[in-house]
């Protein structure tokens, strides 16, 4: 097989497509992140005050959120709670293929730009959609961050241990889950028109992008009738795997699971007690989950004699799933991912030295698209409105007096 740095170079699969980008904070902006760095032409629009999480940057730590999502991205301003915002929106939107936003259900609407005004001005359109519950059925007006919907999903009720309260995940899962699936629904649509000549519209749920990965949980729900707590710590999530659990070490913790016979066997070689491979206890995957307390014991009492690194060393060589605990100092300077030109550090013209993401897509033959910091607050409004919607330097001083850019 051809290696992706030995293929002839090709252009990015998305160049040529235009992109208008509604969206903010993380679920949409993800979306268009991934299509920006695919060779698509983003355009960000904000309101003259900038997204909610540009104007939260100042607090905590949200402007390297901002500055990861909206790399590669053409930022301008525009008010759309005026007729002539509106009226420039549309004139974007009829050299367009897709727009983008993830506003409360019923938002667009008001503004005016609800989907047959905006397939009437482009029916080559793709409008996509995110938001919490969708725009339909009875909760399709419940306010939703990913917060939230980690309570409504599941998410929170099987995360944490038994015998405490539900915990969120740390990473905004629902989110993330939602960007990735709002850009598979975008190219999914942008294929179908390159068939039929017309553009659809298409949209997310938040609650339904996370629901599938509560599969091993479901599982076990199915399997228990339904009854005691779900939360299984760091246990496999539907209790069918042991060893599965993080283990103590000397000097941190490491992730540890046997998806398979050999992988027991290994195991109990590396931490030389090879007698319990022949337990009845623990002889096969059905034994080993019965006495997980003791198998999680016996694992534990190995692992903390051990140092992470070298316990790590050992239990690659012998082929058994594991990973050290890693904290973020050590993952934003993985040496792998930053050999594979997935992580890169740059120089932020306002963040400073900061390391970024790439986007995970790879395309074959195709380089890595350079990544582009994200600009100032309207910085390309004379590029957008001007060079490429045509606009005048007179229209452009008068949208800019009359506070429409």
């Amino acid at each position: 097989m051809t290696s992706m740095s030995q293929s002839a170079e090709r252009a990015p699969p998305l160049q040529g497509v235009t992109v208008i980008d509604l969206s903010q904070i993380y679920n949409g902006p993800y979306a268009t992140f991934l299509l920006a760095m695919g060779g698509a032409k983003v355009i960000k629009i904000e309101p003259l005050a900038g997204e909610l999480l540009r104007r939260r940057s100042a607090v905590g730590g949200a402007a390297l959120p901002f500055a990861m999502l909206n790399a590669n991205k053409d930022p301008v301003t525009l008010n759309l709670k005026s007729a002539r915002g509106v009226e420039l929106l549309l004139d974007l939107v009829r050299r367009a293929d897709v727009l983008v936003e993830n506003f409360a259900p019923g938002v667009m609407q008001r503004l005016g730009l609800d989907w047959p005004r905006l397939q009437a001005a482009n029916p080559r359109l793709i409008y996509a959609s995110s938001s919490g519950f969708g725009s339909t059925g009875p909760n399709r007006n419940y306010p939703a961050m990913d917060l939230t919907v980690q309570a409504m999903s599941g998410v929170m009720s099987v995360t944490g241990f038994p015998d405490r309260p539900p915990v969120k995940a740390g990473p905004a899962l629902c989110d993330f889950f939602a960007g990735v699936h709002l850009y598979g629904a975008i190219v999914t649509a942008l294929y179908e028109r390159e068939r039929t000549q017309i553009g659809r519209q298409v949209e997310v749920a938040m609650q339904e992008a996370v629901y599938a990965s509560l599969a091993s949980n479901l599982g076990l729900y199915f399997s228990s009738a339904h009854r005691g707590s779900l939360r299984t710590g760091n246990r496999h999530g539907g209790l069918a795997e042991s060893p599965y659990n993080v283990y103590p070490t000397v000097d941190g913790w490491i992730a540890i699971l046997c998806a398979g016979e050999a992988h027991w066997r290994a195991l109990t070689l590396v931490m030389g007690r090879p007698e319990l491979a022949d337990d009845l206890r623990f002889s096969s995957l059905g034994a080993r989950v019965a006495h997980a307390d003791e198998v999680d014991a016996i694992v534990a009492d190995f692992t903390g004699t051990q140092h992470k690194g070298s316990l790590f060393e050992q239990l690659m060589a012998a082929h058994i799933p594991c990973a050290p605990v890693r904290d973020l100092e050590e993952v934003v300077n993985d040496e792998h991912m930053h050999a594979r030109g997935f992580l890169r550090w740059i120089d932020h013209p306002t963040l400073g030295r900061i390391v970024v993401p790439n986007s995970p897509l790879r395309f074959t033959g195709t380089p890595l698209t350079t990544h582009v910091p994200s600009r100032e607050l309207g910085a390309d409004n004379h590029a957008v409105y001007g060079a490429w919607l045509g606009l005048s330097e007179q229209a452009l001083a008068e949208l800019e007096h009359d506070g429409i850019i």
